[in-house]
Parts: C-alpha cells; structure tokens; sequence
C-alpha cells in the first residue's frame, strides 16, 4: 500500500510540475504583445490548451499513458478552479466544464491532424485566432513555433515531469 502511495504522490508532483512549465510557457507575454493572441480568458485558454497538446503528445509518444491522465485531471482542475475564481456557481459548473472539455478535445483533434505548417497555420487561424481575419502570418509565425517546440520536447524526459519547449517564437 505505502508502494502504491509513493508512486501515487511521485505521478502528483510530476503532473504538477509538467503543469507549471505549460502555465509559464502559455502565459509569455512574447504570445500576446508580438503574435496578437488576445490577452483574455479565451486566448489563455487556448494558449494552455496548446502547450498541454504538445506535452500530452510527448507522453504519449514515452508512453506514459498514467501520467498523461494525471497531467490531463489536473489542467481540468485548474480550469475549474479557475471559474469557480470568477464566481461561476456549482449549478453552471458542469455544463461550462463540458464546453471547456470540447473545446480542449477540439483542439487536440484540429492540431493532431496538422502534420505541416500550412494545416497548422490553418488550425492555428481557426482556434488560437478564433478564426480573424489579419492573423495570417501570426499563425505562420506560431505554426513555426509548435513544431519547433515539438523537435526541443523530443528531447525531454516529460515523464520525469521536464518539458522544454524551446526558444519562444521570433
């Protein structure tokens, strides 16, 4: 029992760290003064929500299924806790938790799919930009971004709870 414990608290602290490194990187200012992602609860949102699809993908390429369901439960923890933050009562809870699931799931389906810059520019136009006009080479920028960060997290031992996403984009 105390075996299953240790490993227990061990996959906690390393959800958590993987965590902390995706809020870090997601909340770089670089994203919202240079490549126009709008500074609100929906561009932070989708800035989370891409760095954790690029984590989640490297877990599951080391194969660390459980840790990916961790770091999944607590990114969702997160976003409730955050609404519960802004007031939003246990009556609305599950149907906002719903739509954010949706839309995170979403997102990981339209940025899996895109296996080039131009399909990711295309995705990144559609659910980082929510589809506006103008930010067509943002998204350029951003795709560039995504896959160079993709290259740097080969390289890290995720399941020790260590991503690197690189340098941030130029």
């Amino acid at each position: 029992m105390l075996v299953a414990l240790k490993k227990n608290n061990k996959e906690r602290d390393q959800a958590n760290r993987l965590h902390t490194a995706i809020i870090g990187r997601a909340r770089a200012p670089e994203f919202f003064a240079r490549f126009g992602v709008a500074d609100t609860l929906d561009g932070r949102f989708d800035l989370v929500a891409l760095h954790g699809w690029l984590a989640l993908g490297r877990l599951r390429q080391m194969g660390a299924h459980a840790l990916a369901q961790r770091l999944t439960n607590t990114l969702f923890s997160a976003f409730d806790e955050g609404l519960r933050e802004l007031g939003i009562s246990d009556m609305g809870m599950g149907r906002r938790m719903r739509k954010i699931a949706d839309a995170f799931y979403g997102r990981c389906k339209a940025y899996d799919a895109a296996d080039d810059e131009a399909a990711m520019t295309e995705a990144l136009v559609r659910n980082l930009y929510r589809g506006e006009d103008g930010h067509e080479a943002e998204a350029a920028s951003m795709a560039r971004y995504v896959f160079s960060a993709k290259a740097a997290m080969a390289t890290a031992d995720a399941a020790a709870g260590v991503l690197d996403f690189g340098p941030l984009p130029e």
